[in-house]
């Protein structure tokens, strides 16, 4: 089937699927059955190239913000929405960006894409750039052991046909870097200062080291994290210094900023605008579910994503007090729940409401903590209904704690159809 009667089926499905209320996968799906090879059809012939983000967390805030930093510069960039990580997510994008001909009008792809997808989509589409983020215990449930993850990325890694871009920070991603490097590769990274690190209670959270690895990778970093404070973070790339305004507080989330200044010098390969970079960060609003506050009926609600231990803990290290009104709602999606034990609480001395199919877990791990709680309302719709109430009657902001599943019916049950911040 040619390129303009595929697209105008899979605009089609698109239109209908948003109908419906909010986002889908299912049109990208269907353009990749018609066009197996649409990806390198529309993507692979783009002036400046293709850049994959990819690691265990951060892939979308850092994704966002390459792409943000790069229109600043006046690139044209096309990406993929937060979470459509995967082929049929990445076709769906091209499906809402390109012409009816099939035609992608942009100088750049900066694409998320999942670490088990990613030689796939590497198949499919070969990069130019690989920026990696982090490598930590994540899904057990999916990918196993953090060695499976470590092959994964070290594959997609060695496909690059310019440069890989790894945070020197994470051992294992030194340890990665090392290794593709000796095969040749171009190995670029960030670092982060020692008052950097420290700024947060569990460091990086990286997982525990499986290859050896030399303490550093040689030459100079393309971006050093001098500090982070709260929302502010300081970077310091080819002897200009930058202050930072962050989506959210937290060190992963200036540790991402770091990495996207790295990926925005060494992909464009002239001088930073210093205004064009202050422009683009204090713009750019958290990726959705990652720091994202929603408005619903009067009331606002903190969304903070538990997808693995290493992404919880890194957002309780960044809250600065108990919050007033926590909401915890995990469902299904979480399918094994008992890393819950590991994760140090901090500052959350009771949680209000506990919400999805894994809430009694919740109420266990907490009754273990010997933390309170209230209510236990297992559908979400009348917990929003109920955490809503509270936060009027109380004038506080909601603190939800929610994994990706409910994090994304929740935004539907507040009117936001969109993956981006629109309702």
């Amino acid at each position: 089937m040619g390129n303009f009667p595929s697209f105008v089926i899979a605009k089609l499905l698109r239109f209908l699927t948003r109908l419906r209320g909010g986002g889908s996968a299912f049109p990208g799906l269907a353009l990749l059955r018609m066009r197996p090879d649409v990806l390198s059809e529309t993507l692979g012939a783009l002036p400046r190239g293709t850049v994959f983000v990819s690691g265990s967390n951060g892939k979308s805030t850092t994704t966002t913000m390459i792409a943000s930093l790069m229109r600043a510069h006046g690139v044209s960039v096309f990406t993929n929405p937060a979470g459509g990580n995967l082929p049929q997510g990445l076709a769906s994008a091209v499906v809402g960006a390109a012409s009816v001909t099939g035609r992608v009008s942009a100088d750049i792809a900066v694409l998320e894409v999942d670490e088990a997808y990613a030689g796939m989509i590497a198949d499919a589409l070969a990069p130019d750039w690989v920026v990696l983020t982090n490598l930590q215990v994540d899904q057990l449930n999916r990918f196993g052991e953090p060695e499976n993850v470590y092959r994964m990325l070290r594959d997609l890694a060695a496909r690059a046909r310019v440069g890989v871009i790894v945070n020197a920070a994470d051992a294992n991603l030194v340890a990665l870097g090392a290794e593709v490097a000796g095969d040749g590769l171009r190995v670029e990274f960030i670092d982060l200062s020692s008052d950097a690190l420290a700024s947060a209670a569990h460091g990086v959270v990286a997982a525990p080291l499986f290859a050896e690895a030399p303490e550093r990778l040689p030459g100079d970093s393309l971006a050093t994290l001098v500090s982070t404070e709260g929302q502010r973070a300081t970077v310091r790339v080819d002897g200009t210094t930058f202050e930072l305004d962050l989506p959210a507080p937290g060190l992963h989330y200036a540790v991402d900023a770091a990495l996207a200044l790295g990926c925005l010098a060494a992909v464009l390969g002239k001088p930073i605008d210093l205004d064009a970079v202050g422009t683009a960060m204090s713009a750019g609003a958290p990726v959705y579910g990652r720091g994202e506050v929603i408005t619903h009926k009067g009331a606002q609600i903190a969304l903070t994503m538990m997808k693995n231990l290493p992404s919880l803990q890194v957002n309780i290290d960044a809250m600065s007090h108990s919050p007033e009104l926590v909401w915890v709602a995990v469902d299904e999606g979480t399918p094994d729940p008992s890393w819950l034990y590991d994760v140090n609480l901090g500052p959350i001395d009771h949680v209000d409401v506990l919400t999805g199919t894994k809430a009694w877990q919740w109420a266990v791990f907490l009754d273990y903590r010997g933390i309170p709680y209230g209510q236990v309302i297992e559908d979400s719709a009348e917990a929003l209904a109920a955490v809503r109430s509270m936060a009027l009657e109380r004038g506080v902001t909601v603190s939800a704690i929610v994994n990706y599943e409910q994090m994304m019916l929740i935004r539907r049950l507040a009117g936001y159809k969109e993956l981006e911040g629109a309702r």
